[in-house]
C-alpha cells in the first residue's frame, strides 16, 4: 500500500514536470511556423531542488516498498504524537467530540501488527487478543467502535447508554488538570438513547456480516473464534439510568432487551457520581434486587450458539470496607459474571487537592486514581476469593502503571480511559 502510494505520487510529479516544467510544455508552443516554443526559465537552484525532491520521493518509495506492514504501521502511530498537542488547544469537551469524530470517520491509523500470543486470554468463553481495552465514557453512543478497535484494543466498551435521550448536566462539565494528568467530569450520562445506539450497532453488525459473507478468504478455526460481535475485538455495552427515572431496574432491563444482542458483555453502571442517587444502588439489598431483575431479563431472552452475554457491575472507588463486603457477597451469591473496579472518584487525593480546579464537582479520573483503584481491586479480589473475573479500571496512562498492574494483580484491568486484564497473580 505504501509502495503504491509512492509510485502514484512519483507519477504525478513527473507528469507535472513533463507538462509544465523544464522538459518543455506543449501549451507554450506557437501555431506560427518557425516560432520556437517558449520554454520557461528555471534557475540552477530550482533544477537542483526539483531533482532532489524527485530523488527523495523515489528513494522513499523504494524503501517503503521493502518495509513490512508492521514497521510501516509503527511509523504511523509514532507520527500521531505530532498531532496530539493540537487537541490540547481546544475546550476539553470539544476535543473529546473531535477525537470521537476522527475515529468514527476512520481517520486513525490501524494496528496491523499481530498481538504476541502470550497476551491472549479467554474469559466467559470469549477470546481476547490482548488484555487492554477502552473503558466506557469515551464512545458513549457507539459512533466509533470499528475505528477504536482498529487501534489495537482487545475490547471496547461503549456507553453509558440511557433508555431515553438526555443532554446530561449543563456545560462546562469537563475540566483538565494538566500537571496532575487528570480530568474532572460531571457529564451526567449524556446519551443519545438506546434506540439510536441500537440502530448504529445493528448497522455495524450487518455491515460486518455482509463483509464476512462476501469474503473469498475462508478463516481458520482459530481466526473464526477470535474476537466477538464487533469483529476483531470484544464489545462491551455499559447501561445507565435516566436522571429523572423513578424505576432504575426498569431502565436497565430496557437496556438489556434492546442492546444485549449486539454485546459480548453487559455492564450495570451504578457508580457514576454525576447522577443523583445512583450510587445508593450499590447497597446490599438494592444491588441484590437490581441484579436479580436484570439477570432475569437477560435469561428470558433467546440466545444462539454464542450463549447469553456475561453481566458485570461497575462499582465506585469511594466505598467503605463494609460496602465492599456487601458487594462481594451479592456477587458471589448471584454468581455475577464480573466486576469493574472502578469508576471515577469524588475524592481529591494529593497533589490534586492543591489545584484550584479540584473544587469543581464531579468524578476525578487519570493518574491520581491509580493507587485508589488498584487498592480496591486488591481488596475485592480477596473478598471474592478469586472466583469472579475483575476488570481493573482507572489511572492506567503510562507504561509504569501497566507494568504495575500486570505484575501485581489479577484478571482484567482500565476507567474512563483504559480497561485491562492482567493475569491472575496476587502479591
Amino acid at each position: 500500500m505504501a509502495a503504491r502510494a509512492s509510485r502514484n505520487f512519483i507519477r504525478e510529479v513527473l507528469y507535472r514536470n513533463v507538462r509544465f516544467g523544464a522538459l518543455g510544455g506543449s501549451r507554450h508552443s506557437s501555431s506560427s511556423a518557425g516560432t520556437a516554443p517558449k520554454i520557461p526559465h528555471f534557475s540552477k537552484k530550482g533544477r537542483l531542488f526539483t531533482g532532489a525532491t524527485i530523488s527523495l520521493v523515489i528513494a522513499g518509495g523504494a524503501y517503503a516498498s521493502t518495509v513490512d506492514e508492521a514497521t510501516f504501521c509503527g511509523w504511523l502511530f509514532s507520527a500521531t504524537k505530532l498531532v496530539n498537542p493540537f487537541f490540547a488547544l481546544f475546550d476539553p469537551e470539544v476535543a473529546h467530540r473531535l477525537a470521537v469524530s476522527v475515529a468514527a470517520h476512520g481517520w486513525l491509523p490501524r494496528e496491523k501488527r499481530p498481538d504476541p500470543p502470550i497476551l491472549g486470554l479467554e474469559v466467559w468463553g470469549r477470546k481476547f487478543s490482548n488484555p487492554i481495552g477502552l473503558a466506557a465514557g469515551f464512545d458513549k453512543n457507539a459512533e466509533a467502535v470499528e475505528g477504536l478497535l482498529g487501534l489495537g484494543f482487545g475490547f471496547v466498551e461503549i456507553g453509558s447508554v440511557t433508555p431515553v435521550p438526555q443532554e446530561g448536566n449543563p456545560k462546562p462539565r469537563i475540566f483538565r488538570l494538566r500537571q496532575e494528568g487528570a480530568i474532572i467530569n460531571r457529564c451526567g450520562f449524556n446519551s443519545e438513547g438506546i434506540v439510536v445506539v441500537a440502530k448504529r450497532l445493528g448497522a455495524q453488525h450487518g455491515k460486518r456480516k455482509l463483509a464476512e459473507t462476501s469474503s473469498t478468504i475462508s478463516p481458520s478455526n482459530d481466526e473464526a473464534k477470535h474476537g466477538g460481535k464487533a469483529g476483531p475485538g470484544i464489545l462491551g455495552v455499559n447501561l445507565g439510568k435516566n436522571k429523572t427515572s423513578e424505576d432504575a431496574a426498569a431502565d436497565y432491563v430496557q437496556g438489556v432487551h434492546t442492546l444485549s444482542q449486539y454485546a459480548d458483555y453487559l455492564v450495570i453502571n451504578v457508580s457514576s457520581p454525576n447522577t443523583p442517587g445512583l450510587r445508593k444502588l450499590q447497597g446490599r439489598k438494592q444491588l441484590k434486587d437490581l441484579v436479580k431483575k436484570v439477570q432475569a431479563a437477560r435469561d428470558e431472552m433467546q440466545w444462539g450458539e454464542e450463549g447469553l452475554p456475561p453481566l458485570l457491575v461497575k462499582i465506585a472507588p469511594d466505598l467503605s470496607k463494609e460496602d465492599l463486603e456487601d458487594i462481594a457477597a451479592v456477587a458471589l451469591a448471584l454468581r455475577l459474571d464480573g466486576l469493574i473496579i472502578s469508576n471515577t472518584t469524588i475524592s481529591r487525593p494529593d497533589p490534586v487537592s492543591a489545584n484550584p480546579v479540584a473544587e469543581e464537582s464531579g468524578g476525578l479520573s487519570g493518574n491520581p486514581l491509580f493507587n485508589l483503584s488498584t487498592n480496591i481491586l486488591k481488596e475485592m479480589y480477596l473478598l471474592t476469593r478469586g472466583k469472579i473475573p475483575l476488570i481493573g479500571c482507572g489511572g492506567i496512562s503510562r507504561k509504569y502503571e501497566l507494568e504495575q498492574h500486570l505484575s501485581n494483580f489479577t484478571l482484567l484491568l482500565p476507567t474512563g480511559d483504559l480497561h485491562l486484564f492482567p493475569r491472575l497473580r496476587l502479591i
